[in-house]
């Protein structure tokens, strides 16, 4: 089984790694042809592009510019510990062990609009750029179009290499929309994550990113590849609810008021 994610806006490269641990981007070289494109933007052309701050738009200016080859452990920080947010605070990596970290190297996978398809323990250095953004590559394609095919690619070669013909897709779907379903070798099961509010189970973005970092650390920890076994997730107040779920929509719901 083979689980992807979302990266966040928000990082940290202040705090220390919690393992030396790391590896290099597969998609490096195309990450350095989209930064030469980046850094033709003025910080004002940031601001507009990604609809943030006029302080936001210098900061990431400076970080396209300030954006260089090769990685190590001075330059870089690990994807997995780099990335902060609701996902990442439900997925408390900070915690793993080294059996956890090479667990979740060889089964998670983090979709990003610079980087491509991360490993959990593959450096990064600091960016913004979502894959939904407008931004227009050579020939006016935008990300989706530029990341599309490789890491169709690279996902199925992954598949191939676990033996297993499951995607768990734990990702949003502005970032899973770049993995074209049509050519993917194996079946995609999506959990679905709902809070009990005014008698109704609806979907909170909080709480359900937050959720997808929860399954995310349960099955790393558990060391899960039967995707049957997450049907046992019981953590926070979330359980498995069959009535509400489909075929490839598995949905857990909790009541907040019984946690």
């Amino acid at each position: 089984m083979l689980m992807v994610i979302s990266p966040a806006k928000t990082l940290d490269f202040e705090s220390l790694p919690t393992t030396k641990v790391s590896s290099v981007p597969a998609f490096l070289p195309q990450s350095e042809k989209l930064i030469a494109q980046l850094r033709k933007l003025s910080p004002e052309d940031i601001s507009s592009l990604m609809g943030i701050s006029e302080k936001l738009g210098q900061l990431n200016f400076e970080r396209f510019l300030n954006w260089h080859t090769p990685f190590d452990s001075k330059n870089a920080k690990q994807a997995i510990l780099a990335f902060q947010g609701d996902v990442y605070t439900g997925l408390e990596a900070n915690t793993f062990t080294a059996k956890d970290f090479r667990f979740a190297q060889k089964h998670l996978r983090i979709l990003s609009g610079l980087y491509g398809l991360l490993r959990p323990l593959d450096l990064i250095q600091p960016y913004r750029l979502e894959m939904g953004s407008k931004f227009q590559y050579t020939g006016g394609r935008n990300l989706y179009q530029v990341w599309a095919d490789d890491l169709t690619c690279a996902v199925n070669a992954q598949l191939k290499v676990s033996k297993s013909s499951v995607l768990l897709n734990l990702a949003s779907n502005e970032y899973f929309k770049v993995i074209d379903k049509k050519a993917l070798h194996g079946d995609v099961i999506t959990p679905v994550f709902k809070d009990l509010k005014n008698e109704k189970f609806k979907i909170i973005s909080f709480y359900a990113k937050k959720a997808r970092g929860m399954m995310s650390a349960y099955i790393i920890k558990n060391k899960i590849t039967k995707v049957e076994d997450i049907k046992q997730f019981d953590v926070a107040g979330y359980r498995y609810n069959e009535s509400l779920s489909s075929a490839r929509d598995w949905t857990f719901t909790r009541d907040p008021a019984a946690v």
